[in-house]
C-alpha cells in the first residue's frame, strides 16, 4: 500500500509540473516526494525556527521551509490552508532568494499575528508587490535563527523552496517534497483528507 501511496504522489506531481524556487534560478521543476529518514523530520522539529498555524493540538505536524520571496512558497501557503483544521503547520523561513528574504523572514517570525502577517505578505508576493515591508535592523537571535534554517536546508540535501517534510498520517512514514502542489496533492502527501 505504501508504495502504491507513493507511486501515486510521484505521478501527480511529475503531472502537474509543480515548480519551486532555488537559489541558481526562479522556476525550477519540483522534485519528486521522497521517503526520508525519521532523523530528518526529528532534526527540522528540533532545529527549524518557525511560527505554528493551524490545528495546534494535532498529533500530526507538517514542517514547510520557506523563502519569503519565493512565489511557489506563496502558492504552498494557499493550498495549505483547507487543511489547517486537521493539522499542525510549521512555516519556517529560510533566506536563498535575496536581500529582502531575511528581514522580511524576521518580520514574520516577531509578527504578534504570524497568520495573518503571513497572508498579507503571500498576497503581496503573488500580487507582485513584493511582500510586506521590513525593517532592515534584525535581533540577533532572529537572523541567526533565520541563517540556522537556511544551514537546515542545506543539511536536508535540499536546494530549492518550499520544501516540506511531514510523517504521513497512515502509514507513519517520514516523507519529503521540494516544491509548491495543490491542496490534493499535499492532502495525499501527509495522509489527510482535503
Amino acid at each position: 500500500m505504501n508504495t502504491r501511496l507513493f507511486a501515486l504522489s510521484l505521478s501527480l506531481a511529475m503531472a502537474l509540473g509543480l515548480s519551486a524556487c532555488s537559489r541558481e534560478e526562479s522556476g525550477s521543476a519540483a522534485t519528486a516526494p521522497t521517503i526520508a529518514t525519521p532523523q530528518a523530520y526529528e532534526a527540522v522539529a528540533a532545529q527549524g525556527k518557525g511560527f505554528s498555524v493551524g490545528a495546534l493540538m494535532s498529533a500530526q505536524t507538517v514542517y514547510v521551509l520557506f523563502d519569503p520571496q519565493c512565489p511557489h512558497c506563496a502558492h504552498l501557503w494557499q493550498a495549505a490552508q483547507p487543511l489547517l483544521g486537521q493539522t499542525r503547520f510549521v512555516w519556517i523561513p529560510v533566506a536563498i532568494l535575496g536581500p529582502k528574504s531575511l528581514p522580511q523572514g524576521a518580520a514574520l517570525l516577531q509578527a504578534a499575528d504570524p497568520q495573518a502577517t503571513m497572508t498579507a505578505h503571500e498576497q503581496s508576493v503573488l500580487g507582485g508587490s513584493g511582500g510586506i515591508a521590513a525593517s532592515a535592523s534584525i535581533p540577533a537571535e532572529v537572523e541567526q535563527a533565520i541563517r540556522a534554517n537556511t544551514t537546515l536546508l542545506g543539511q536536508l540535501g535540499a536546494d530549492a523552496v518550499p520544501f516540506i517534510v511531514a510523517r504521513h498520517r497512515q502509514s507513519g512514514q517520514v516523507v519529503t517534497q521540494a516544491g509548491a502542489m495543490a491542496t490534493d496533492a499535499l492532502a495525499r502527501l501527509m495522509g489527510a483528507t482535503p
